[in-house]
C-alpha cells in the first residue's frame, strides 16, 4: 500500500478524525481553491501540470462520493490504528506477539487480531471497487476489446508447465492480474517488484504494452506462492491517485504461457476499462494474449 497518498492532503485538507468530521461544502471549496492554483493554463511552464490537476480531481471526485469518502475514513483509521499498536512493540516484543497470536489461532477460532486485519482488508478492497466506479464514471468510456493483431514475442516455455505447454492449476494459483489507468508516472517493472514484495517473493513480472497510447495498462504478476497471491489480491496497491486492481488469475482455463522476467510483450489492442475487468470482458482479452503467447513458445520450440 502507498501510505502517503492521502485524498484530503491532496485537497490542503486535514486528515484522519478532523478530516471525517468536514462538511462537502468545505470540501468543494478546499477543491476550488486548489484547482485555481493547479489549473494547467497557470501552470504552462510546469510538465506535471496536468498530472496533478488530474490527481486534484480524482482526488475530490473520491471525497464528494458518500461511500467512497466512509470506505476511505475507515481505512485511515485502521492504519492509524495499526501504527499504534506498531509503536508500542520492539523487536523483540513482536516476536513474542507474533508466536503467541499463532499458539491462539490454533488453539481459539476467534482472533481479535485477525479480525481487525480482515476488516481492514475487506474495507480496502471496498475502497478499490469504489475508487474503479468514480474512474469509470467521470473518465472512462466503456468499449469491447479489439481483436487482438500478431506481433513477433521472445518467449520461452515456462517451468510450471504441464506436458502439453499448459500452465498447471497449482501455478495459476500463485498468479494475478493487474491493470492501471496510464496516467501520470506510469507502473514499471522493477515498481510493480517492488510494491507485490511486501507480500511475498515475485518470481516474475511481465506488463502487456502496446506501440499507440492507451488508456489502460495492465500486467501479469507471478508470486513464489499461494499464499502470497492471496495476501496481495486483499489489498488496495499503489498509488491512491491512480491504484492498482489487482485480480486472481482463473486456474479453470489454463493456457501456454512463456517464463517472463519483467519484459514488455507488445498486445496491439484496446484493454478493457476497470468496470470490465470483472467478467466476460476481461476474460476475453486474456484469452487473447494467452493464445498469443502460445503461439509464440510454439513457433520458438519448433
Amino acid at each position: 500500500m502507498d501510505a502517503d497518498v492521502d485524498h484530503y492532503v491532496v485537497l490542503g485538507l486535514p486528515s484522519g478524525e478532523e478530516g471525517a468530521k468536514l462538511t462537502e461544502q468545505e470540501i468543494t471549496k478546499a477543491y476550488k481553491s486548489m484547482a485555481l492554483k493547479l489549473h494547467p493554463d497557470k501552470n504552462r511552464d510546469n510538465p506535471d501540470a496536468h498530472a496533478n490537476f488530474h490527481r486534484l480531481k480524482t482526488s475530490y471526485e473520491i471525497l464528494k462520493d458518500e461511500k467512497a469518502r466512509k470506505l476511505f475514513d475507515d481505512l485511515i483509521r485502521m492504519r492509524e490504528e495499526k501504527i499504534r499498536r506498531q509503536s508500542f512493540q520492539d523487536a523483540k516484543r513482536r516476536k513474542m506477539v507474533s508466536d503467541l497470536e499463532e499458539r491462539e489461532r490454533s488453539a481459539f477460532a476467534y482472533d481479535p487480531h485477525v479480525k481487525a486485519r480482515t476488516e481492514e482488508e475487506r474495507i480496502a478492497r471496498q475502497f478499490k471497487e469504489e475508487v474503479a466506479r468514480i474512474r469509470a464514471k467521470f473518465g472512462n468510456k466503456i468499449t469491447s476489446p479489439a481483436p487482438p493483431t500478431h506481433h513477433k514475442e521472445k518467449s520461452r516455455t515456462s517451468k510450471g508447465n504441464n506436458k502439453d505447454g499448459s500452465i498447471s492449476e497449482e501455478d495459476r494459483e500463485k498468479m494475478l492480474k493487474v491493470s492501471w489507468d496510464n496516467v501520470g508516472d506510469d507502473y514499471t517493472a522493477q515498481r510493480l517488484r517492488e510494491i507485490f514484495g511486501e507480500f511475498g517473493k515475485v518470481e516474475d513480472v511481465v506488463i502487456m504494452s502496446t506501440k499507440k497510447k492507451k488508456k489502460k495498462r495492465s500486467a501479469l504478476i507471478a508470486m513464489a506462492s499461494k499464499d502470497a497471491a492471496l495476501a496481495a489480491t486483499g489489498n488496495v496497491l499503489g498509488d491512491l491517485s491512480n491504484p492498482l486492481l489487482v485480480l486472481p488469475l482463473d486456474p479453470v482455463q489454463a493456457s501456454p504461457l512463456p517464463t517472463f522476467s519483467g519484459a514488455q510483450i507488445n498486445v496491439d489492442q484496446e484493454e478493457p476499462p476497470l468496470s470490465k475487468f470483472v467478467g466476460a470482458g476481461y476474460q476475453s482479452f486474456e484469452d487473447s494474449v494467452l493464445e498469443k503467447l502460445k503461439k509464440a513458445a510454439e513457433k520458438q520450440s519448433g
